[in-house]
């Protein structure tokens, strides 16, 4: 019987006693192991007794105060799949174990632990591709960069998601990626052209001429935009078979036209790895997306400028003009941002609860798919509003004393600011919302 079980049918809750086998691991095997397990980013493993006995004060105190598992949406206004969120009764266990002394009980009643793939949060891979290592010297400065991962398949294939695993998660801002498709015979040589393109110092034309990344005639090829994306936090999200993906020529590379690395204090590097899993035929209903807020279709009112010493909020719409099924949403902001709130107000004056973040973390910017698709009709507003603190009460200003900081030609730089609403979706069929988008 689980812990919560055990909790639901005791009120008195007194005479309850738990052991580690029997109640606590199952509870961090569905939360903590995840992502606390051999081969990942988490400073530490979550698995076995002796793990979770190590750092039984760490898990007390970020569970009590809600901080893992992390997971910013507001369960109370909206669902998604895969929601990382821990009950009452989960809680309320662990705690009375621990209180009780941390018992360990019987290892016959122990569950099997859960069984991870090494490097992917996905599974097993169909193809891992390999950045070349890129030193990041300790200058303090952002580094922007753009550079090529070549690749050569069997044959032409279907690819139904890509995976960015970044090397370095303290320094990886984020990451745009495309793919480049080549023709039959166009290039002779995939690898050409310089590793690594400053774009600082360099517009996009003269990168794209840096890595060589036209046919032999001088012509260019096939681009397939935004295939994938990484944000701190980010999983990918993966879609049930024949939802998403696209086609890949037998010969291309990954253009990574944008992948942002932080400050740092120190010399150190970065290996990102891109894990592509294909896909058995053609996806039946392609994805697509759009932006709202920062470089997106819709502007920033007022403009997204936040002075010293206040906390200020904006605002930025969007009426749909056709039915579409939503799937993800992906909001955005930097360090000073404090709230998120994005909903739709519908032709008939209803209101669709997208998402609401209470308190923005930088750190966990989650493509957030839905249960089922969410069906929003033609001429609703998509409305997105955000808060953002710019004084010395937040402990992640960039700045001290707090200076201006705004929008800024484009600029990604964690100093300056975006504010944005990424929305993947397709568009309506009959029946779509009640379609489940658990990857299968």
């Amino acid at each position: 019987m689980s812990a919560c079980n055990l909790v639901n049918k005791d009120s008195a809750n007194d005479n309850l006693h738990f052991t580690f086998t029997e109640h606590i691991a199952p509870i961090i095997y569905k939360n903590c192991s995840p992502c606390h397990r051999p081969g990942s980013g988490a400073p530490f493993d979550l698995i076995t007794f002796e793990d979770v006995k190590e750092h039984l004060k760490t898990v007390q105190l970020t569970i009590n105060e809600r901080l893992m598992p992390p997971w910013p949406a507001d369960t109370a206004y909206s669902h998604f799949r895969d929601e990382k969120v821990m009950t009452k009764e989960e809680i309320f266990a662990v705690n009375k174990w621990i209180e009780e002394g941390a018992v360990e009980g019987d290892n016959s009643k122990l569950p099997s632990p859960p069984v991870f793939y090494s490097g992917s949060l996905l599974g097993k891979p169909d193809l891992t591709l390999k950045m070349k290592p890129y030193k990041i010297s300790g200058d303090n400065k952002d580094n922007f960069i753009m550079l090529k991962i070549p690749f050569e398949l069997e044959k032409d294939t279907f690819i139904r998601a890509i995976e960015i695993i970044p090397g370095n998660k303290k320094l990886v801002h984020h990451i745009n990626a495309h793919l480049i498709q080549y023709s039959a015979g166009a290039k002779k040589n995939y690898s050409s052209g310089k590793p690594f393109v400053d774009t600082e110092k360099s517009d996009k034309l003269h990168a794209f001429e840096a890595l060589e990344l036209k046919n032999d005639d001088g012509t260019y090829p096939l681009l397939t935009p935004s295939v994938t994306n990484y944000l701190p936090g980010v999983e990918t999200a993966m879609y049930p078979q024949g939802i998403g993906g696209f086609k890949a020529k037998k010969n291309g590379a990954i253009l990574l036209d944008n992948i942002h690395y932080g400050p740092s204090p120190i010399d150190t590097s970065d290996e990102t790895e891109f894990n592509i899993f294909f896909a058995p035929k053609a996806p039946a209903r392609p994805t697509t997306e759009f932006i709202l807020g920062t470089s997106g279709i819709s502007p920033v009112v007022p403009t997204l400028i936040i002075p010293p010493n206040e906390v200020k909020t904006f605002v930025t719409r969007f009426k749909v003009d056709s039915d579409i099924s939503l799937l993800t949403v992906n909001p955005h902001m930097h360090l000073l941002g404090k709230k998120f709130v994005a909903y739709g107000i519908t032709p008939g004056n209803d209101t669709l609860h997208l998402i609401r973040i209470n308190n923005w973390d930088f750190r966990w910017q989650y493509f957030y798919t839905f249960e089922k698709m969410m069906k929003i009709p033609a001429g609703t507003e998509i409305v997105v509003e955000g808060t953002f603190d710019n004084t010395v009460n937040n402990p992640l200003n960039p700045f001290n004393p707090p200076r201006t900081v705004s929008e800024r030609e484009g600029s990604m730089r964690t100093t300056d600011e975006m504010f944005q609403l990424i929305c993947t979706f397709l568009p309506y069929q009959s029946g779509d919302e009640n379609i489940s988008l658990k990857a299968k």
